[in-house]
């Protein structure tokens, strides 16, 4: 990821005759439990037009993951659907359009349209098992990084001063 976002970076800079910083932050990954941590994110990503106010509904905008699983592309496809139904538990296609438009609907209805930074600044998100399990396994960078509680999930946080280091 970081490859790609750097050389979308280069390119749009190029593009635009413009230096300086492309991204608002680093490239950041978060680990996330397949269970309903995943189907959260996917409908939190899915929603990110939404609470930028570029459309109304994740259908409006062309690039969006929404888009492609509701009208899957014959050619060039980014979601590997087999492995996404089997991490949801999801039997088919038909009915993962179904449950991922619900999802959708709910969070709309719900008026999730504030960022959270729980997907942008942790490190792990999932059952108490799985963050702990996570944070184990990081072993000395963990230090100083703890557990907490946010509804029913657990988040090992990204320390912001990270991102806020001079050197």
């Amino acid at each position: 990821m970081q490859l790609i976002a750097g050389h979308t970076a280069q390119a749009y800079n190029q593009r635009k005759q413009r230096r300086g910083a492309y991204w608002e932050d680093r490239y950041h990954a978060t680990a996330i439990e397949a269970d309903e941590h995943l189907a959260r994110c996917i409908t939190y990503i899915d929603l990110n037009m939404v609470r930028a106010g570029a459309v109304h509904h994740p259908r409006e905008w062309e690039a969006s993951g929404y888009r492609e699983i509701h009208n899957p592309p014959a050619r060039y496809r980014t979601i590997d659907y087999p492995a996404l139904m089997g991490l949801l538990g999801i039997p088919d296609l038909q009915r993962l359009q179904l449950i991922h438009r619900s999802w959708i609907e709910e969070a709309l209805k719900a008026e999730q349209s504030v960022r959270d930074e729980r997907w942008s600044r942790s490190l792990a998100i999932g059952s108490q098992a799985f963050v702990a399990r996570f944070q184990a396994d990081l072993g000395i960078f963990a230090i100083h990084r703890t557990i907490e509680k946010h509804g029913n999930s657990r988040v090992l946080r990204e320390d912001a001063a990270d991102y806020a280091i001079k050197f």
